[in-house]
């Protein structure tokens, strides 16, 4: 029971699984979530993890996540709500069932996960980290539901912070630029990828093992005095605005 312990959603691929292989690496538990059950069970043999197939935007799930994490660990110190769904496409064409999508996991999963899990974070004076995305802080073509839903979560993230703050829970938000995972390279053409290192700072793609620091750092009792704070992992992307492959050439 002394054992720290982190609920990760999304965590059978990307982010969440480098998230996930961090905290176990630094001696935490982990409960696995996520609804996508063959890639999950992908990670049966991981010692200290929990593998809980369940979907966070049904919220008799969320309630199973925190009832067998709890009764697994004993605890929940960490709340990484990480799962995320994206639909691109030109605002015209999403329907509203597609809007629906979209907010159901990335605003309605995070609410309903955190709403879950703050009676047992009060007891551990615990961390939430949301993972929203520099689409959230910035507007973008074909992403009306998507970035709108991580807009939404900034959102969330302060206003949880303002209130379980007298609880010494803290409640952080990370928003990741592009990052270079299988399914980002799958889809993005060399132009694309081009495009976006010449507007980034950095002249590059993040990895998903920076994000999962930056995510870890903002659980651990490293960053106990930072709450309501929103971290762009990205690059400097979002700080540039507009312009800056002009001003290079």
């Amino acid at each position: 029971m002394d054992q720290k312990c982190a609920i990760v959603t999304g965590a059978a691929r990307g982010i969440g699984l480098a998230t996930t292989k961090l905290f176990l690496g630094r001696g935490w538990r982990v409960a696995m979530v996520d609804r996508d059950t063959a890639e999950l069970e992908l990670h049966s043999d991981m010692d200290n993890a929990l593998l809980l197939p369940l979907d966070i935007s049904i919220p008799e799930d969320v309630t199973r996540i925190v009832d067998q994490t709890l009764g697994w660990s004993g605890r929940i110190d960490a709340l990484i709500n990480n799962a995320g769904v994206a639909e691109f496409g030109p605002a015209g064409d999403c329907t509203f069932d597609m809007w629906r999508r979209v907010m159901a996991t990335n605003l309605d999963g995070t609410f309903l996960c955190t709403q879950a899990a703050t009676a047992a974070l009060k007891e551990t004076q615990g961390s939430v980290v949301n993972i929203a995305s520099i689409s959230g802080l910035r507007a973008s073509t074909l992403r009306v539901a998507y970035g709108t839903s991580k807009a939404a979560v900034i959102q969330l993230t302060k206003q949880h912070a303002a209130e379980l703050g007298e609880h010494n829970i803290r409640v952080n938000c990370v928003c990741p630029g592009p990052v270079r995972t299988k399914l980002a390279m799958a889809v993005h053409s060399q132009d694309i990828i081009d495009a976006y290192h010449d507007a980034i700072p950095l002249n590059r793609y993040g990895s998903e093992q920076e994000i999962a620091e930056v995510i870890t750092f903002l659980a651990s009792d490293k960053a106990s005095y930072v709450t309501g704070q929103i971290i762009a992992a990205d690059g400097g992307f979002e700080s540039t605005g507009v312009g800056l492959p002009a001003l290079r050439s």
